[in-house]
């Protein structure tokens, strides 16, 4: 089944949401061990930075694996400019009786 733009944008958005909440939690519990010292409203506005970009990340992407999965189902497109001939095993004479072509078995 295909997945339309629109849904891929709510997926991508509802993704990045519940990592919003991670990743602030994280930034919270680890810039300390490394020295930085932010407040909880600096985190927050780093936090929705890095939402706004992992949103567009999450949808470019999806849109280039949903172009590929699309472009992988298309059959071929023809070659040759035209019908294929091809030699039946069987062919009318002109009484309209069936007559076996022993030319064409191989």
């Amino acid at each position: 089944m295909k997945q339309s733009r629109a849904m891929s944008l709510i997926e991508a958005i509802a993704n990045v949401f519940v990592g919003y909440g991670v990743a602030v939690l994280t930034q919270i519990l680890i810039f300390p061990t490394f020295g930085l010292h932010t407040t909880l409203a600096q985190n927050l506005k780093m936090g929705a930075i890095f939402t706004v970009v992992s949103i567009a990340r999450s949808f470019a992407l999806r849109r280039v694996f949903e172009a590929i999965r699309v472009r992988a189902k298309k059959p071929p497109p023809m070659t040759g400019g035209g019908s294929v001939r091809r030699r039946l095993p069987y062919r009318r004479d002109f009484s309209g009786t069936a007559v076996r072509d022993q030319s064409s078995i191989r």
